[in-house]
């Protein structure tokens, strides 16, 4: 084992680095014709016609894997599959993390289960916000390096492109922030919607910075929210750790059957052309919005969606509410008192959006 990897182990728990966790019934390398090692019912449920559903799925699908492996362009030994990205991330900071001792580093206005999880397993949730600048809501990188370091920060997060803000992060800028904490933090990169970014994932960088992890997801350009299929993808030395930290049975076999044909060429080539028509949209949108009443500001983004600042954020929700379209409201995140997300939808909906909000002038 590298001494690198011996860095990125050691960044565990010390009391869960031996850990060997919990052994399912599944998790045996055995076969056979008639299966009584789990306690299942030897009957199917009326309601499953095919049966499938009595048996217990396996723990980290294989199919599945090695349909995501190709995809990221990975090894599925570099990859952990479970409910959703949160899960991964609750993870991360559980095994890694030390209650009352540890820090978690996040980059707020972010995505919010970074913070949950750490209050979850009491380490401390440090903040280095995002700098409002001409370009964007722009994270500093050179502040989250310094910080994490002198505030005992095991975890790094940065969410790129960001969540809600829509700012991304370069690739040579991740590495920096990787190199600099090497031996002192894992940084994860959550790449949720990378894929709207038209750009090479920061897997690319995982070879020469085992301290580095990405996040991705088939909850958004695949359109499988509702699967919950999130995978880290890191060391295979942590991935291994991670494992025995994780529930018995994370992915249902029908979430992993229907994952594994999203993962087909044909469905890729539609999912390709349903990212290619969100960035159109949201350049569309990027460009009208700001003509409209009561619009201060529209951030561009890096994902399928839009964070803008209203001169009455809560007259702009009402007003779509109203027209039947349901936005997210970012008020009560930090330097967000006037802004709301509207993600990008389908051009009738984004038409619909535009309608709204210029409604409001001819109401005027």
């Amino acid at each position: 084992m590298s001494a690198a990897i011996e860095d990125v182990l050691a960044l565990v728990r010390p009391d869960l680095q031996a850990f060997a966790g919990y052994s399912s019934a599944r998790s045996a390398a055995v076969q056979g014709e008639v299966w009584l090692n789990a306690n299942e019912s030897a009957w199917a449920n009326p309601a499953d016609a095919a049966g499938g559903s009595r048996r217990y799925p396996e723990p980290q699908p294989l199919a599945l894997r090695e349909g995501l492996a190709a995809l990221y362009g990975v090894t599925p030994q570099q990859l952990l599959v479970g409910r959703g990205s949160d899960e991964a991330i609750d993870l991360l900071v559980r095994a890694l993390c030390v209650p009352g001792r540890d820090g978690v580093l996040v980059t707020p206005p972010v995505f919010g289960m970074y913070a949950v999880c750490a209050r979850l397993q009491g380490a401390a949730s440090i903040e280095v916000p995002l700098v409002d600048a001409e370009d964007g809501l722009r994270a500093d990188l050179d502040a989250v390096i310094d910080t994490a370091k002198a505030r005992n920060a095991k975890l790094v997060f940065l969410c790129a492109p960001s969540n809600p803000a829509g700012s991304d992060i370069a690739l040579d800028e991740v590495e920096r922030v990787a190199v600099a904490l090497r031996g002192l933090a894992l940084v994860v990169v959550d790449e949720a919607y990378v894929e709207y970014a038209q750009r090479p994932s920061a897997t690319t960088l995982l070879a020469v910075n085992p301290n580095l992890a990405v996040l991705r997801t088939l909850s958004k350009a695949h359109a499988l929210a509702a699967a919950r299929i999130g995978t880290l993808i890191a060391a295979p030395e942590l991935i291994a750790v991670l494992r025995r930290c994780q529930a018995p049975y994370p992915v249902p076999t029908p979430c992993a059957e229907l994952a594994v044909q999203a993962l087909q060429p044909a469905a890729l080539a539609r999912t390709a052309e349903h990212v290619t028509t969100v960035i159109a949209e949201r350049e569309r949108l990027c460009a009208a919005l700001p003509a409209l009443p009561g619009v201060r500001r529209v951030y561009r983004s890096s994902g399928n969606y839009l964070l803008v600042r209203f001169a009455d954020a809560q007259a702009a929700f009402d007003t779509l509410l109203d027209a039947g379209v349901v936005v997210r409201d970012q008020r009560a995140a930090p330097q967000l008192s006037d802004a709301l997300r509207i993600s990008i939808g389908s051009p009738e909906e984004n038409d619909r959006v535009l309608a709204a909000l210029s409604a409001r002038r001819a109401a005027a």
